[in-house]
């Protein structure tokens, strides 16, 4: 199932099976059955009562016969009235002994219920607790890609306010809209000439198949795109695992890095920082701050110090004291490309002497907010450093979120971190699925009910 059928089927739900509608009817038939059955019906228990009258009217006694049969009944009466006291005695003896037994019984499947619904409460808790983690995972996604939702959504609208048929000026409009709503250039042109072939195949013309079509065409690209590609954080076998910052200064680099060391910190790992960028004012004190907050180390020298120097003390401490991760700050000073290039190279080129293996990942942040200048960054910073993943900050506060289909499908670079807002925990590694349902879930028509 694609990733357009499960955004559509989260919408309606699992149909009513065949089965299911045999079984209601069947359910139907026997509640009516069942009525018909308590209908009160007139029965003949009166018979014997009034038999008994009309032999007891038939069969008058005689005053002799009367005095001789209260004289037997007598005596028969005071013999059973014996009997009946010892039969009592006997059965009082056997109820109290059964009593005991049950009460013992009872005691031990009360145990064992107790046990078994001990057992049961707690696996339902675990299946609430998976429930409640994913269900919030996909709350951050609704909340944060809330912006670009309603943005991409009012463009498409937009579009479709004024459609009439398909023709060559609606596909060049789509296009405009796409490049506006930050898919990027190459995507849009795609799309559109995708869609033309599509939209007659499926012989659209209402405004939601339209729709339907615009966005399944979308989720459709961006899935093939991205099959290959990998989301995921890699991490060392032995040793410390790096991971290197890159990114233009202002960008939310240091604050990504302050957050992902909270997150390890809390998962029980033994995090060290680096404080690379040693010539943007400020940027020390601040990935200090930082260290202070997380309670986890850092190293640092003056500012205006040779990144390089940093990085191998960071190496070299992370080495000695066992740390589990260290996460290296670099400048971004993009403007003068050949001494940003030399400078990000001599820091990989230590990290490598060191850690032959390292780093384990070369993370690009960008600005989210920034729309189609994000994509342009992407492009300078592939040419000058090996990239191995993309970190999108600040995807919350932006309406272009449509910037992750423009950087999968025309840098071919996976998005692995997003920022779905402020808080510490607002920092998630990338979900493909729920990304799709958090940027496209309100434009799918939902199915006639």
């Amino acid at each position: 199932m694609g990733l357009f059928d499960k955004l559509k089927r989260a919408f309606s739900g699992p149909d009513q099976t065949e089965d299911e509608k045999n079984q209601q009817q069947e359910a139907e038939k026997e509640e009516k059955v069942a009525e018909d059955t308590d209908d009160p019906v007139q029965t003949d228990e009166a018979a014997p009562e009034e038999a008994g009258k009309s032999a007891e009217a038939e069969a008058p006694e005689t005053a002799a016969d009367s005095q001789v049969e209260e004289s037997t009944e007598t005596e028969q009466g005071e013999q059973a009235q014996l009997v009946k006291s010892i039969f009592q005695a006997q059965s009082e003896q056997q109820q109290a002994k059964q009593e005991t037994e049950v009460q013992a019984d009872e005691a031990e499947t009360e145990s064992d219920v107790e046990i078994e619904n001990t057992e049961e409460t707690e696996a339902a808790e675990e299946v609430e607790e998976e429930t409640e983690e994913e269900t919030s995972e996909e709350e951050r996604y609704d909340k944060g890609l809330k912006k670009s939702r309603q943005g991409f959504g009012a463009k498409i609208n937009a579009l479709l306010a004024n459609f009439r048929h398909v023709d060559e000026d609606f596909f060049e409009d789509l296009e405009e809209t796409l490049i506006e709503s930050d898919v990027g250039f190459e995507t849009a042109v795609r799309i559109s000439n995708e869609l033309q072939e599509e939209v007659k195949l499926r012989n659209a013309k209402s405004k939601a198949d339209v729709s339907d079509a615009i966005v399944e065409k979308l989720v459709d690209l961006y899935e093939v795109e991205g099959q290959d590609e990998d989301n995921s954080l890699h991490f060392a076998e032995n040793g410390p695992s790096v991971f290197l910052f890159v990114g233009v200064n202002g960008v939310g680099k240091t604050t990504t890095i302050g957050k992902l060391a909270h997150k390890y910190e809390q998962e029980g790992q033994k995090v060290l920082l680096a404080a690379c960028d040693t010539f943007r004012a400020g940027a020390i004190e601040q990935l200090n701050e930082w260290a202070v907050r997380d309670h986890v180390d850092i190293v640092k020298k003056q500012a205006q110090s040779d990144p390089a120097a940093v990085v191998f003390d960071a190496v070299k401490k992370a080495q000695a004291e066992d740390y589990d991760i260290l996460l290296v700050d670099t400048a971004g000073r993009l403007q003068n490309k050949v001494n940003l290039m030399n400078e990000l190279a001599k820091i990989k080129r230590v990290i490598q002497r060191e850690l032959p293996d390292s780093p384990q990942e070369v993370l690009l942040a960008l600005d989210a907010t920034t729309g189609q200048n994000a994509l342009t960054q992407a492009k300078q910073f592939k040419d000058v450093t090996e990239v191995t993943g993309i970190v999108l900050t600040k995807l919350d506060g932006t309406a272009r979120g449509g910037i992750v289909l423009a950087i999968r499908n025309e840098l071919h670079l996976p998005v692995k971190l997003v920022g779905l807002g402020e808080q510490m925990d607002d920092l998630r590694e990338f979900d493909a699925e729920k990304f799709v349902y958090g940027l496209f879930k309100d434009l799918v028509a939902q199915p006639a009910k």
